[in-house]
């Protein structure tokens, strides 16, 4: 588990931090670009869900959610077995459960929406404009996620590529059920403005 005693440490003035396994690596190396980009992402829907209260279950699913990004954040930045043990004594790394996890979100919540039209400006409530933005942010780190697996010496396992592309999946069907089930999308009308 993280305990954390004191908030600053001083060991990242010079520009430099610590994976999960104590390497140090330099705040814009792409893995930490990686993980911090996720890590906005749960930002993103932690601000979404001060407007899902009243749909428990979309809340509850983001809240499952926000916790499992934490754990891609893990498998991302500890890149051997020394360090960040999780349950049962095991490097934590995102599984195959929590990607099959998500995937049936994904379809619970996009059964009941109806077929899309067009392509989806993001917007209608404010729950499903910052579920877009989470998502935005999730397709940004899933790319730098790909760049740092094709690097030699480095690895992404391949159960975190797949969750964070579930992921992006799921706010985009999670945004749309937040528009009161597809009511509100706000649809893109090609050449409009010609």
């Amino acid at each position: 588990m993280v305990v954390l005693n004191k908030i600053y440490t001083r060991t990242g003035d010079d520009g430099m931090t610590s994976l999960g396994s104590g390497e140090r690596r330099k705040k814009y190396d792409l893995r930490v670009a990686a993980y911090g980009t996720l890590d906005e992402a749960n930002a993103a829907i932690g601000i979404a869900r001060l407007h899902t209260g009243e749909d428990p279950v979309l809340d509850a699913m983001l809240l499952r959610i926000q916790n499992d990004i934490f754990d891609v954040e893990a498998d991302l930045c500890i890149l051997d077995d020394t360090k960040g043990k999780g349950p049962g004594g095991a490097k934590l790394n995102v599984t195959e459960k929590q990607v099959q996890w998500i995937e049936q979100q994904i379809d619970t919540l996009n059964d009941g929406l109806p077929p899309l039209r067009s392509f989806i400006l993001p917007g209608g409530t404010p729950a499903a404009a910052y579920l877009h933005l989470a998502r935005t942010m999730c397709r940004r780190a899933e790319r730098l996620m790909i760049e740092l697996r094709d690097r030699p010496g480095e690895a992404v396992t391949p159960e975190a590529i797949q969750y964070v592309n579930r992921l992006s999946d799921f706010l985009f069907v999670a945004g749309r059920h937040a528009n009161d089930r597809g009511d509100k999308d706000v649809l893109w009308q090609p050449g409009q403005n010609r």
